[in-house]
């Protein structure tokens, strides 16, 4: 994955963050403009999507944002919100980031 592939996945991942965040403050009695605004930005953040697709392919770029996205999303939860996860959930969350890091490890061509 080159740093621009990289910088777009980054830049993604931000954009997933603010719409989930709306979503959270439109579930918290927020208005109808905030879903709409989050509905928007889940829109922009899947066209940011396309590029990350393009420099690594469809299952390297949907199996990074995901994870990606599990971590922010969960320490925005976290930190913002003041949920909390179990132990088994945080386990969860790092077999999910080994084995992102497992599928995204380079390798060299077979021979």
């Amino acid at each position: 994955m080159t740093g621009s592939t990289l910088l777009w996945l980054f830049a993604a991942t931000a954009v997933f963050m603010v719409a989930n965040a709306g979503l959270k403050l439109h579930i918290n009695g927020g208005s109808w403009a905030i879903l709409g605004g989050a509905l928007l930005l889940f829109c922009l953040g899947n066209l940011l999507m396309v590029q990350v697709m393009r420099g690594s392919g469809l299952g390297l770029a949907i199996s990074l944002s995901v994870v990606f996205q599990m971590v922010a999303v969960t320490l925005m939860a976290r930190f913002a919100f003041g949920e909390t996860l179990s132990g088994l959930q945080w386990a969860g969350i790092a077999v999910g980031v080994l084995a992102v890091a497992m599928i995204a490890w380079p390798t060299s061509a077979a021979p």
